[in-house]
């Protein structure tokens, strides 16, 4: 059985699977990382791919930018291939003076000005997307044994990369660590089908210090918080 945008047969995808939104690190991870990786998925460019990892079989599925194309993968990798622990590997603008680019930042919840919570509360309820308690703390100690410096914290997810009109000074004062365009929504699926997911990015740029990272950089380098989330997607 394939879904509507992935193109793998049932059985083809692990239960434990990282979400890049850059299609090309989901292969770099597969290629880097997996024993016997397998493409099980090239639809629209979106690679997929399952491997194992010291002996785990654990997937790895390219997501696209932005809150409408993650939620259709997850809705997808959970509701049609049983997807059950799902961290998302991405990137993040840091924009608090804690954080320096390159750093790696584990999103224990994600403010967002996005219509998803609205969409689906209404108008009266916040909802406040967290992550899976057990996958951070998980997180945060193998990151330790690693001997890799994380920030852990709150992050917000944005609708709109570019906007001029977002008071991040605010931001900011109240604690926000960084911006990026999909953690919110990964964590209202996975609350909503009772599954468990987290947030681990690498700052590829700075809003106070305009520093950026070059884009090949983005796609291959970023080796630690992959390492983070394998070690901590592979345990029970």
């Amino acid at each position: 059985m394939m879904s509507i945008h992935i193109g793998a047969p049932s059985g083809a995808i692990a239960k434990r699977v990282l979400l890049p939104g850059d299609p090309l690190r989901a292969k770099h991870i597969a290629e880097t990382f997996f024993e016997d990786a397998k493409l099980y998925n090239e639809i629209r460019g979106a690679l997929g791919y399952t491997g194992t990892y010291k002996g785990v079989r654990v997937s790895v599925q390219g997501t696209g930018m932005g809150i409408p194309s993650i939620a259709i993968y997850v809705n997808e990798l959970i509701k049609d291939y049983g997807a059950r622990k799902l961290i998302r590997v991405g990137t993040c603008g840091a924009m608090h003076e804690n954080i320096n680019i390159r750093d790696i930042v584990i999103a224990q919840g994600t403010s967002t000005d996005s219509s998803i919570v609205r969409n689906i509360f209404g108008p009266t309820i916040n909802f406040a997307p967290l992550a899976d308690f057990s996958l951070l703390t998980k997180a945060v100690e193998c990151a330790k044994k690693l001997n890799i410096s994380a920030k852990v914290g709150n992050i917000i997810t944005v609708d709109r990369f570019y906007d001029d009109d977002i008071d991040n000074d605010r931001l900011r004062r109240y604690g926000i660590l960084a911006v990026e365009m999909e953690a919110a929504a990964l964590y209202i699926l996975a609350a909503q089908y009772r599954v468990q997911s987290l947030g681990i990015f690498t700052a590829s740029d700075h809003l106070l210090t305009k520093e950026v990272v070059p884009a090949e950089e983005r796609q291959t380098d970023f080796n630690d918080m992959v390492e983070i989330a394998l070690e901590t997607i592979i345990q029970d």
